[in-house]
């Protein structure tokens, strides 16, 4: 893969408006109260199917910030085979999956599934939030933006 086509904060300046309500649209579904750690895993996911490398590092190196276990990340790209995962989060994850691919549609068992684990209010949000990673990642994918380096630690620089 070449080099990077333009960068984030260059998406900030250039469209400072779109940038705004794409950020806005993503914060919704914290703001309503649904998991931070869920979130996180359906943005990831997304974005590994979406082939967005700023995206998965970013929500990567967030995720570990807000606690997500480190197994659940290493195992969400395979999360049906990973018993680790809840019912609620199999089911957000089946959502975002549906919702990222979507030239099939959302099948009435993904619905069901989703139906299930989420109130009506909770499932508009966490669409809003499989919306707006899908948005964010047609941004990284197609300008290439550079992922974050991970933060270097004391015990890292240490070794």
């Amino acid at each position: 893969m070449s080099h990077a086509r333009s960068e984030y904060e260059d998406f900030k300046r250039i469209a400072p408006d779109a940038y705004d309500v794409v950020l806005a649209l993503g914060q919704l579904a914290a703001k309503a109260g649904l998991d931070k750690q869920l979130l996180e895993l359906i943005k990831l996911r997304a974005s590994q199917i979406n082939g967005c490398a700023f995206c998965v590092q970013h929500h990567v190196l967030l995720s570990e910030r807000i606690g997500v276990p480190v197994d659940k990340l290493h195992l969400v790209a395979v999360w049906r085979e990973a018993p680790i995962f809840s019912a609620r989060e199999r089911a957000a994850l089946a959502w975002a999956e549906a919702l990222t691919l979507l030239p099939g549609g959302v099948s009435e068992e993904v619905y069901s599934e989703a139906a299930r684990e989420f109130s009506e209010t909770e499932l508009t949000y966490l669409t809003s939030a499989v919306a707006s990673i899908n948005v964010w990642n047609r941004f990284g994918a197609a300008y290439r933006w550079t992922p974050a380096r991970r933060p270097v630690t004391a015990n890292a620089a240490a070794s």
